[in-house]
């Protein structure tokens, strides 16, 4: 079994999330489709707490218009970014560059199902210092089942 699928399994397993998610958070690039060509994919951690989901992702260069965050088919965090980064022109006429190291990212696109204690309608998303953190707020859990023991008469 590949690392990828070592860590798929054990998001799984700590999530409770169905093995679709893996296909989801961790594509591989052998089943990379038309529409994906030329997409990075953002690399992220997830927190759980016991209130809620902590996804953090960096996003160097790219400011909080750049990117998009949001909820398609009731439970896929979607979050994108077709932003670039600009370069810093020099000041002066006649100034140009001797190296260009950072590169400019493409497109960035990540997909998560989420489970199905997420609060889709309470997800909140900044980003500050090049790293975007998006919080989805977990649903109460049910009310327990009472056992009431009835005396026979």
């Amino acid at each position: 079994m590949s690392l990828v699928g070592i860590n798929g399994d054990l998001v799984n397993h700590l999530f409770n999330f169905p093995e679709s998610f893996e296909k989801l958070t961790f594509p591989s690039q052998e089943h990379e489709s038309n529409e994906n060509k030329g997409v990075l994919s953002i690399p992220v951690d997830i927190l759980d707490t016991p209130k809620e989901y902590i996804f953090y992702m960096d996003v160097p260069g790219l400011s909080k218009s750049d990117i998009q965050v949001m909820v398609e088919d009731e439970n896929t965090l979607v979050i994108r970014s077709g932003g670039k980064r600009k370069r810093e022109d020099g000041e002066e006429e006649g100034c140009k560059y001797l190296r260009l190291e950072r590169r400019a990212p493409k497109k960035l696109l990540r997909k998560f199902r989420l489970p199905e204690n997420a609060n889709v309608s309470a997800i909140t998303a900044k980003c500050e210092n090049g790293v975007l953190t998006v919080v989805v707020e977990k649903l109460p859990p049910p009310p327990k089942s009472k056992t009431v023991e009835v005396a026979i008469s």
